[in-house]
């Protein structure tokens, strides 16, 4: 009887009031949302920000979480020398060694393609400290429970709390840390807090002194933090600039991707990467643009030789923008990401000759009052376009903007045969339903290439005796599509194109790693 009496103390010593106890699976719920939100910041790099990788993260934390849902509940029953801080400690050091093996990870899980290979490396990388931390949650309500009438009451304030302590970390992730830090100085940071929390469970459980696996403990936390401490403080929490045969000028991270300033030394080019995408890239002694949809783009006054005002979707490297300058044209201008808008004034000489606008597009056209003679919609990302810019709202949205014999051009990557076809003539499909005049033309007479759809409700026509290569070469690259089998029409309410683009984003990724380097799409 003295014997369970002693137990029962020790287990629930006043120490452990339930103010410290909510605040400790306060912390864990955050952790659980830093970490699975940080991972597409890890991940999308490499994979992409696809509904692929959002899903293998997802779909991880759900397992991490059902796993220590029920492994901390077996051990708090079962093993008793098993404290909530070995449980913290375990999950500091499971959140600190992300950064060291992220790249190897990546790199070995990419034969296994983007589905399987963003599943297994998020599986890898977050499975045992996602589950450490769910583990927090039936140790918490252990020590919480003073009797068995109090235990509904005490699992659910638990997990309430911690679902407000998720609440708490995604909002503090997202509005405040990430617009602020890096990923790497998040995860570390993390990692120490974690072991903060840690140590102070371990001395207010009173073992740190008494056992010799609390000194383990104690001297294992110690390590942790010089380790990370001088991690820290020699700049590890920053990445690496150093990549063979390329001079990394400028890197940030932002809400929207990876951003990078890059010098091919061997090539002559200088690229503007956003995780996995090209956003631009010129010679860096002629400054012209090496990507030839902008090339096309750059002479829409081919059509419309007496236009001046044009609205651009897509910045990059404001290329296309200084072209349509050189002709004359005023180009308003809208970037999702300031990180790329600001690049593109230090890095390619970019000066703005209309509105610089910085947002997204969906919300940003609604604000404008304008006719544009063009409205050039280039928006590209990690081998995907963004889905939610090629709805038919959102074409019309645009088609309202234009002048009477306005021209909307979209470039798109696709393929003219086989999967991922559709998803080609799905915007074609989408495109002719809100402008009746088309024309296409591709950059490469390849399967797969840049698709540039004009669009206008007057005709395109093209001056055959113009003997300027520009014309002849347009004539030359016109593209028509002999059916339209298998296209949907895009809509806010009905948009699979994520999934029709699916071999799209993988074969993109395969040409960015070997025209480029794989090195490039690691951030840690």
């Amino acid at each position: 009887m003295n014997k369970k009496h002693s137990s029962q103390q020790t287990l629930h010593s006043p120490v452990f009031s339930k103010t410290i106890l909510f605040s400790t699976v306060t912390i864990s719920g955050a952790a659980v949302m830093i970490l699975e939100l940080l991972g597409t910041r890890i991940i999308a790099p490499f994979y992409g920000v696809s509904l692929y990788v959002w899903s293998s993260l997802i779909t991880v934390t759900m397992i991490a979480l059902a796993i220590g849902y029920y492994l901390g509940g077996y051990c708090a029953d079962r093993f008793k020398s098993l404290r909530l801080s070995h449980v913290a400690t375990f999950a500091a050091f499971a959140t600190v060694i992300i950064p060291f093996i992220s790249g190897p990870v990546l790199t070995l899980t990419n034969p296994m393609g983007l589905r399987g290979g963003a599943f297994l490396s998020a599986l890898i990388l977050f499975g045992l400290p996602l589950t450490a931390l769910a583990m927090f949650g039936p140790f918490v309500i252990k020590m919480a429970t003073n009797s068995i009438q109090g235990v509904g009451t005490a699992a659910g304030s638990v997990y309430a709390v911690s679902t407000v302590g998720s609440v708490l970390g995604t909002v503090l992730l997202g509005f405040y840390l990430l617009p602020q830090f890096g990923t790497r100085t998040i995860v570390f940071c993390l990692s120490l807090m974690l072991l903060l929390l840690a140590i102070f469970l371990a001395v207010l459980d009173g073992r740190v002194k008494s056992q010799t696996t609390g000194a383990v403990a104690s001297a294992s936390m110690t390590l942790i933090v010089l380790i990370s401490t001088i991690m820290l403080g020699s700049g590890f929490a920053k990445a690496q600039q150093k990549t063979p045969g390329f001079n990394v000028l400028h890197q940030e991270e932002s809400v929207y991707g990876w951003v990078r300033v890059v010098d091919d030394l061997s090539k002559g080019y200088r690229l503007l990467l956003s995780d996995a995408s090209v956003l631009s890239a010129i010679d860096t002694k002629s400054s012209h643009s090496l990507l030839s949809y902008q090339w096309v783009l750059g002479g829409l006054q081919q059509f419309r030789p007496q236009a001046k005002q044009a609205l651009l979707i897509g910045l990059g490297g404001g290329h296309v923008a200084k072209e349509l300058k050189s002709k004359g044209v005023t180009t308003d201008t809208i970037e999702i990401d300031p990180a790329v808008a600001q690049a593109s004034l230090d890095y390619f000489d970019f000066k703005p000759t209309g509105d610089f606008i910085v947002g997204d597009a969906r919300y940003e056209i609604r604000n404008l009052h304008k006719q544009y003679d063009f409205i050039i919609h280039d928006c590209f990302t990690g081998g995907s376009e963004p889905t939610h810019l090629l709805t038919q709202e959102m074409l019309t949205q645009l088609r309202g903007l234009l002048t009477p014999s306005g021209i909307l051009a979209l470039n798109y990557v696709g393929f003219t045969k086989g999967e991922g076809a559709d998803a080609v003539k799905s915007v074609y499909k989408t495109l002719s339903s809100v402008l009746p005049n088309i024309r296409v033309f591709v950059t490469e007479k390849e399967e797969f290439t840049d698709f540039i759809f004009l669009a206008s409700a007057e005709a395109l026509p093209l001056d055959k005796t113009n003997d300027q290569f520009r014309v002849s070469w347009l004539m030359d690259h016109e593209y028509r599509f002999n059916d339209l089998n298998g296209a949907i029409l895009i809509t806010d309410d009905y948009n699979p194109v994520e999934s029709m683009q699916l071999r799209k984003a993988e074969n993109y990724r395969d040409v960015f790693m070997h025209r480029v380097t794989p090195e490039l799409l690691q951030i840690l």
